[in-house]
């Protein structure tokens, strides 16, 4: 409605303005007369109003609503990146406390590998300890059993030998039994030595 108002008010001035200039046409000098510079201060009063009143309801409200708009885009933008910053600080954080457990996980998986290790490298010692205590036994009586085996066979040569000895020293046959005496003395002679 005031549109309409400033609209038809404009449209008057600009028709009689003409008109009242027409009616009373006066020469101009370079300097204008009081008369003169009413009518063109009255010129320009009404055309500036006209223009306010256009501004003020048509182009002012618009602008207002821009600047207003923008004002409120340029808010939220900034809430946004806010908010981002905060979303982006929890997430490093979340990341580096993750990063600290999977450090701290390798460090306990590693210790326990090391630990196993330890316990296998360990096993593994016993086991070679006691194999070789094993084989050490066997190996001992296998020489205790060579060495009696070899004693036996020497005894028996000696024996031999010795009967052979005293048959010729008495120049005579020894019987087994007097073999079987011999060998026994010299059994026992060696086995005092």
């Amino acid at each position: 409605m005031m549109k309409k108002s400033m609209l038809a008010f404009a449209s008057f001035v600009l028709m009689t303005a003409p008109a009242a200039m027409a009616a009373g046409v006066e020469k101009v000098d370079a300097l204008p007369t009081a008369k003169q510079g009413v009518a063109t201060a009255a010129t320009a009063l009404i055309v500036f109003a006209i223009a306010a009143a256009f501004l003020g309801t048509v182009v002012w409200p618009k602008i207002s609503k821009g600047l207003s708009d923008r004002e409120s885009k340029i808010r939220s933008e900034i809430e946004a990146a806010e908010q981002a910053r905060q979303q982006a600080k929890s997430a490093l954080e979340s990341y580096q406390k993750n990063l600290a457990e999977a450090n701290s996980k390798a460090q306990q998986m590693i210790a326990e590998a090391k630990a196993a290790q330890q316990a296998q490298l360990a096993e593994q010692r016993a086991k070679a300890d006691t194999d070789m205590a094993m084989l050490k036994d066997k190996a001992m009586r296998e020489i205790e059993a060579a060495k009696k085996q070899a004693l036996a066979e020497i005894y028996a040569q000696t024996a031999s030998l010795a009967t052979g000895v005293a048959g010729r020293i008495l120049q005579r046959e020894v019987n087994g039994s007097d073999a079987e005496k011999f060998t026994l003395e010299a059994i026992g002679s060696f086995k005092n030595n």
